[in-house]
């Protein structure tokens, strides 16, 4: 194929926020650098206009196989091979310079297009454990970016190809990873932000509210609750807040989530891979409910490595219960020293130059000018012990 190295950067998304909330701080960044940006997404193209308001976007058919094996697999390979068939259409018409892919399946017939036009292509993998379009795809492009040092499945043949760049978050987290945590005390107003995802979890409006009500009522009283629910769980919530005399503001959606982070003292959440990026680059601390039937458990594993660094509390939703939750609050709001050494080692993982070492990656892949070096240590000069990190360099450096 002919080398395009000023065309535009494709960015392959689609499916939950997990996946498309860094390609849209990957598409913020290659803009500033004047980049022209094109998105290949699934079919619900007309939700992502907002998130990517300067792209060409383009809708591609495809299919996540339903169940295990190969009968699920040939279920969705028409959908699949059309979307294959449309992406190579589309890469021939927009001669692109490189191709990121994000993960899911609405990303795997871009993917695999590009790979056979032979454009410059990589995958970046934003949890814990390297998912499964991006198992398939990793032998077949130039490299692996990744937010974690050594995400499970990853083969040892493709090892030689991990780029650690960290997750990318939207300007509007990078905008608040300044604003210092501030401990309650043991007489000022708590504030907990909770919420479940970009769909919300019942689960927290079932257990939270009637954790929090069983509080000592020198504690209830001190709380101020954000909380997330779904629509249909707003007016019942707020009945069980009322009658505990808790202040709270209830909504299905707020379009500030990460100034709310930044404004609250602990977060209860899940632990899906944007909550967990933006919950280290803001610097809070988090007691994690991972989802518990996610794909590959990723969203344990996510919790796990920021519950390792001391940065959170991780709780299985089958042991998340009224009880386990109020006993683990008690001491924090008791022992604000606990949630203020949790903020700083969450601030240690945080990665906050991600998109733009992403973006780097990006970029050389398109010029042809990306060769892996092993070096020590992780992304922005910390040390990993005698981990080996593969850190990429342009033209040679």
């Amino acid at each position: 194929m002919t080398h395009y190295p000023n065309g535009p950067i494709v960015i392959a998304a689609g499916g939950t926020g997990g996946h498309l909330f860094p390609g849209q701080a990957l598409a913020q960044e290659l803009r500033r650098r004047g980049r022209r940006i094109v998105l290949m997404t699934d079919e619900r193209v007309q939700r992502f206009d907002k998130l990517f308001p300067d792209a060409d976007i383009y809708a591609v058919p495809s299919a996540t196989p339903s169940g295990k094996g190969i009968a699920g697999l040939l279920r969705a390979a028409p959908s699949i091979l059309a979307g294959v068939a449309r992406s190579f259409s589309i890469l021939q018409r927009v001669k692109p310079a490189a191709l990121i892919g994000f993960g899911g399946y609405p990303t795997l017939p871009p993917v695999l297009a590009a790979i056979l036009r032979g454009v410059p292509a990589c995958v970046h993998e934003q949890n814990a454990v390297l998912g499964r379009v991006n198992r398939l795809a990793g032998p077949h492009v130039q490299a692996i970016a990744s937010t974690f040092d050594a995400p499970k499945f990853l083969k040892a043949r493709d090892a030689g190809k991990l780029v650690l760049t960290g997750n990318p978050v939207r300007d509007a987290v990078i905008a608040q990873a300044g604003a210092a945590y501030e401990t309650p005390g043991n007489e000022g107003k708590i504030k907990l932000l909770v919420f479940g995802g970009s769909q919300g979890a019942r689960v927290m409006s079932d257990i939270v509210p009637l954790a929090l009500a069983r509080l000592p009522e020198r504690l209830r009283r001190r709380l101020s609750v954000v909380q997330q629910c779904r629509a249909e769980d707003i007016a019942r919530v707020g009945e069980i807040y009322s009658a505990a005399d808790i202040d709270a503001e209830l909504n299905a959606f707020f379009d500030d989530m990460p100034a709310r982070i930044a404004a609250c003292h602990l977060v209860i959440g899940r632990s899906g891979a944007s909550t967990v990026s933006e919950l280290a680059v803001i610097g809070r601390p988090a007691i994690l409910v991972p989802l518990p039937h996610s794909l590959d458990n990723d969203q344990k594993a996510n919790a796990e490595k920021l519950a390792q660094a001391g940065a959170a509390w991780m709780i299985e939703q089958k042991y998340f219960t009224e009880d386990a939750l109020c006993e683990r609050l008690e001491k924090l709001f008791e022992d604000p020293a606990d949630l203020e050494a949790a903020a700083r080692a969450a601030k240690a993982q945080g990665q906050p130059n991600a998109v733009r070492d992403l973006a780097d990656l990006v970029e050389a892949l398109g010029r042809g000018e990306f060769r892996a070096l092993r070096r020590r240590g992780r992304n922005g000069g910390k040390s990993d012990g005698d981990a080996k990190l593969l850190k990429f360099a342009i033209g040679g450096a």
